[in-house]
C-alpha cells in the first residue's frame, strides 16, 4: 500500500534515498531537525510534484523474521561450535599472511584483527576502548577476544536465547564473567543508553536487519563521542549509474539465499556509506574484502561432508539443513560478483 505525500518547495521535510536489490528505492524521511524514519520511495512522481512513499513492512513481518532468525541460530550454533569453534563468521585469508588456507580458526581471528586495523583502532594502551558492544554476537567469540585484548568490558546482544546462554557459559569458563555478558535483545531497539560504548562492533549481523537505516541509527546512538563503529557484512554489488535495481537473475539468487538464512532485502556497500554520511559520522571508509574470504565457503561445505559434519547436521534440525543446502548459492553469488563481503567503518564526532 502506498502513501502519497506532497512536499512543498520550502519545507522542513528532507528525503535521503538509496538504492537496493529491489526495483523500489530505500529512503528515509525527516520532519524537522531530527527523527529520521525509514520508508521506501518509488521512483514515480506525479506532474504535481508528489512523491510516492511505500510504507514500511508490517510489525508482524518483522516479528516473523526475527523468530526465524532466532530459531535458525538456536538450531545451528551448537553444530557450528562443534566443528568451527566459537567464532561464527568468515575467516580472512591473505597471500601475505602466515595463516594457512587450512587453518580456518586462525583465519577467523585474523578477520577480527584486520577489521580493527582497517578501522584504525589504536594499539596505544591509553587509547584502547574501555566499553564495547557486540551487535549480533553469536556465541560471543568476538566479545571475549576484544575484552581480553583491550582489558575492556563488553556486552553482546543476539536474538537467540541459546546463543546468549552459551556465550555467558563460555565467558564464565574462561574467567571473563566480570568483563563480558550477553543478552537477548533487538539490534533495532538496543537496551542501552545513548553514547554508552567506545567501540561498536557488528560482525556479520547487518545482513539480518530488515531496516538498515534504523540499524545504523542505533549503532550511532549507542556510540560514545569519538567512538569507532565497525560493520562487517554481506552486501550486494553497487548499482551502476544507469541502474535502478539488480538484474532479475541476481534478485532471484539473493531471494533463494534470503529464504535459507532468514535475511531481509540486501543493500550495497555504498548504501551503508550514504546512511553513515546522513548521520554526519566521520572518517567513513569501506572496502570489498571478497577476495580475502574466498576460501571460506568451500571450506564450510567440505566440513559439512565429513562424518562428524554429516552426523551433526542430520541431528541439528530442518532449518540448519536448509541453510547447509544453500551454501553453494553463496559461492555462486561471490563468483558472479553479485555478493560482496564488505567492511564499513567510521567514527562518531567528539
Amino acid at each position: 500500500m502506498a502513501t502519497v505525500v506532497r512536499i512543498p518547495t520550502i519545507s522542513c521535510i528532507h528525503i535521503h534515498t538509496f538504492r537496493s536489490q529491489s526495483p523500489r528505492t530505500f529512503a528515509r524521511i525527516r520532519v524537522g531537525p531530527r527523527s529520521w524514519a525509514p520508508i521506501r520511495a518509488s521512483a514515480a512522481s506525479s506532474e504535481r510534484g508528489e512523491i510516492v512513499l511505500e510504507q514500511k513492512p508490517k510489525k508482524d513481518d518483522k516479528k516473523k523474521l526475527q523468530k526465524g532468525i532466532a530459531e535458525f541460530y538456536d538450531e545451528s550454533s551448537g553444530l557450528w561450535e562443534n566443528i568451527w569453534g566459537d567464532h561464527m563468521h568468515h575467516g580472512f585469508y591473505d597471500s601475505d599472511s602466515t595463516v594457512s588456507l587450512s587453518d580456518h580458526r586462525a583465519a577467523q581471528i585474523r578477520m577480527i584483527q584486520e577489521s580493527l586495523r582497517f578501522a584504525s583502532v589504536s594499539e596505544e594502551r591509553s587509547k584502547w576502548p574501555k566499553s564495547i558492544v557486540d551487535v549480533g554476537c553469536g556465541i560471543g567469540g568476538s566479545s571475549r577476544y576484544l575484552a581480553k585484548k583491550f582489558g575492556a568490558t563488553s556486552v553482546g546482544i543476539t536474538l537467540s536465547p541459546v546463543q546468549a546462554q552459551r556465550a555467558n557459559a563460555l565467558a564464565a569458563a574462561q574467567g571473563l564473567a566480570d568483563k563480558v555478558s550477553f543478552q537477548v535483545a533487538d539490534a533495532l531497539q538496543q537496551p542501552f543508553s545513548d553514547g554508552q560504548f567506545d567501540l561498536v562492533w557488528s560482525m556479520e549481523s547487518g545482513e539480518h536487519m530488515p531496516d538498515k537505516a534504523k540499524f545504523v541509527g542505533e549503532l550511532a546512538r549507542v556510540a560514545a563521542p569519538g567512538a569507532t563503529i565497525i560493520i562487517v557484512t554481506w552486501c550486494h554489488r553497487d548499482l551502476g549509474p544507469d541502474e535502478q535495481s539488480l538484474h532479475p537473475w541476481e534478485q532471484d539468487l539473493l531471494k533463494k539465499i534470503c529464504d535459507a538464512y532468514y535475511l531481509p532485502a540486501w543493500c550495497s556497500t555504498s548504501d551503508y556509506v550514504k546512511l553513515l554520511q546522513s548521520l554526519s559520522l566521520q572518517d567513513i571508509k569501506s572496502e570489498d574484502w571478497s577476495r580475502f574470504v574466498a576460501p571460506f565457503w568451500p571450506a564450510v561445505i567440505r566440513s559439512a561432508f565429513t562424518w562428524k559434519g554429516l552426523t551433526s547436521l542430520l541431528s541439528s534440525g530442518q532449518k540448519t539443513i536448509k541453510g547447509a543446502l544453500a551454501m553453494p548459492l553463496m559461492i555462486e553469488g561471490y563468483k558472479k560478483d553479485l555478493i560482496k563481503f564488505a567492511i564499513i567503518t567510521c567514527r562518531k564526532p567528539e
